[in-house]
Parts: structure tokens; C-alpha cells; sequence
């Protein structure tokens, strides 16, 4: 066989996680062919054998990371007790090439994965959910607007909304990422039209407007800007994109949040969440089917609290 060959139902396995369930099993490597340039496409994917079809968690690594990245190792082992399917493709691997990067590769290939998942499993298509964490969330709210009838719920943890902005403000902070946003636009925004048209298209800004019909969980802990590299007004924005105009949360308030590592005065409620542990939230506002939390914490997944809010709206099914 051929690699260039269309053939759909593609299967190898090859590599077993060091990170396993209580029964001992695991997500294996798998590759498959994406439809965006039938290249065969590396993801690692687990689904028990069963005779109905079965929910999936879909997880996105991060900026810097690729499909071998362990950092939701625990939504993993949980999908696996519960006998569910988890899927972790590699969207063209780290964010610092254009092929990577929110490009139309990295989008179709998650798209593949996923109908890849659907062709070699039992997977229940009206429960397939999204769940990423810093480049990861940035990609699952690419996913959200993009591709929104896939999902029954994305949860998006500390993401990148808006390229350009993201781009200057770790240019300020001297961070290495404004580098590989660069890298990976073809240059720096303002350099010309073409450039500026990479920056927009490759950013969830552009799209959210889309995302509206979507459950969305929307998180970013209030330190993030400071002992992170994403600002939570990212988190805020993207919220702000998909809520209605009463719910949105002002400009004034988005800047006092950011420079302040505070919740404004008058957004200040008494709020407890069990599945955040001690990275509680500080505040939370929902609209439509969007909430978006900003907890006790700084650029990081609070994977209890991701679950959780995965089994409560599979319930509600």
C-alpha cells in the first residue's frame, strides 16, 4: 500500500501511552489520511469495543506541543474508565510554522481525525466534545466557529482569541511565541495586506460570531497576562463574540481585569464551584449557551472542572 493512496479506513497502531487507567488500558498512536492534502496524519486514540455508540472527548494540545503531549492526561484516563472515546490529533504539531497555526491544514486535519474516529469506532455523533488548553484552547475556538454542528460542547481553557493582539502584547513581553506567530504569518502585522490577512484569518476573532449555537466553556485564570502569557481578555473577548450585548462584558472592565489581576467591583459575586478545587472561580457570566469562568488561578487547565462540565451536558442530553 501506498502512503499517497485515498484509503479511508487507514489503521495503525503503534506506540501504547505511559499514562493508563485503572483496567490498565490506554490511547495508542494511530495515523490516518487528511482530507485537507491527503498527507497521513499522526493522532493518538482510544475506543473500547462496544455494541452502542459511545461519546468522545476530543483533546487539542498546546501551542508548543504536539499529539504526544500529556497534558490532558487526565480527561484521558477518565474517558477510558467511563468507556468513552478519546481522541488527541497533532494539527500540523507545534504553532510556530505556517502549516500550523490555525491554518486550513491544521483545521481540516482535526476534521479528519475526527471523521477517521468515526469510521473505525461506534462513536455517538451527537456527543463529540472539544476540549484544549493555551494553543489548544486557541484551536478549539478556531473548531467552535469553524466547524460548529461537530461538537455537543467545546471548553476552551486560557486561549488565544486574537493573533494580532496576542502578537503584540508578547512582543512587549518579550516572549519567544511573538517569533513563531511571525514565523508563522509570513511577518509582522502591518507589513503588508497579505500578512494582515494571515493574522485574521488564522484567529478565532474572525469566525466566533459563528460559534453561537455552540455550548461553550470558556476559561481563564485571572493571573494569566502576568504569571502567564495569555491576558484574560482573550477569554473575554471570545465571550463577549458569542454573547448577547446585555451579557457582554464592557471594555473598561476587560482592561481593569487584565491590568489589575482582579474582578471588577461591580462583577464581584460569591461564587463556589466543587469541580475547580482550590483555582475557585472569582467570576463567571453565561449567556446563551456560553458561560465564561475566570478562576483563581493563571495559564493553566483545571481538568476536574473540564469533566465535569463534559458528564453534566452529556446528562442533558
Amino acid at each position: 500500500m501506498e502512503w499517497g493512496m485515498r484509503v479511508s479506513w487507514l489503521f495503525i497502531t503503534v506506540l501504547s501511552l505511559s499514562f493508563q487507567s485503572l483496567s490498565g488500558q490506554s490511547a495508542t498512536e494511530v495515523f490516518y489520511l487528511s482530507d485537507a492534502d491527503d498527507s497521513v496524519q499522526p493522532a493518538r486514540f482510544y475506543a473500547p469495543d462496544s455494541d452502542e455508540a459511545i461519546p468522545m472527548v476530543v483533546a487539542l494540545h498546546s501551542w508548543s506541543n504536539d499529539y504526544k503531549q500529556t497534558l490532558h492526561a487526565d480527561i484521558e484516563v477518565w474517558c477510558i474508565e467511563q468507556g468513552w472515546a478519546f481522541l488527541h490529533p497533532n494539527f500540523r504539531g507545534r504553532n510556530k510554522t505556517p502549516e500550523a497555526t490555525g491554518s486550513e491544514l491544521a483545521v481540516q486535519d482535526i476534521v479528519s481525525a475526527v471523521d477517521y474516529a468515526k469510521r473505525v469506532a461506534r462513536i455517538d455523533e451527537s456527543a463529540i466534545y472539544l476540549v484544549g488548553t493555551s494553543g489548544g484552547g486557541y484551536a478549539s475556538l478556531l473548531m467552535a466557529s469553524r466547524h460548529p454542528k461537530v461538537w455537543a460542547g467545546v471548553s476552551a481553557w486560557v486561549p488565544i482569541f486574537d493573533l494580532e493582539a496576542w502578537y503584540n502584547e508578547t512582543k512587549k513581553a518579550e516572549l519567544r511565541y511573538a517569533g513563531e506567530i511571525e514565523a508563522s504569518c509570513g511577518g509582522v502585522p502591518g507589513d503588508s495586506a497579505q500578512v494582515d490577512a494571515e493574522y485574521e484569518k488564522r484567529s478565532p476573532k474572525a469566525y466566533m460570531k459563528d460559534a453561537k449555537g455552540v455550548n461553550l466553556h470558556i476559561n481563564a485564570g485571572i493571573r494569566d497576562g502576568h504569571d502567564g502569557s495569555v491576558p484574560v481578555s482573550h477569554s473575554l473577548n471570545a465571550f463577549n463574540a458569542v454573547a448577547l450585548r446585555k451579557d457582554r462584558i464592557s471594555s473598561e472592565e476587560i482592561r481593569f481585569f487584565v491590568e489589575k489581576a482582579e474582578v471588577p467591583v461591580n462583577l464581584k459575586t460569591l461564587l463556589s464551584d466543587p469541580s475547580y478545587g482550590d483555582k475557585q472561580p472569582l467570576f463567571r457570566q453565561k449567556s446563551g449557551k456560553a458561560t465564561v469562568t475566570i478562576f483563581d488561578g493563571d495559564h493553566e487547565l483545571v481538568s476536574s472542572a473540564a469533566i465535569d462540565w463534559i458528564q453534566k451536558l452529556n446528562a442533558r442530553k
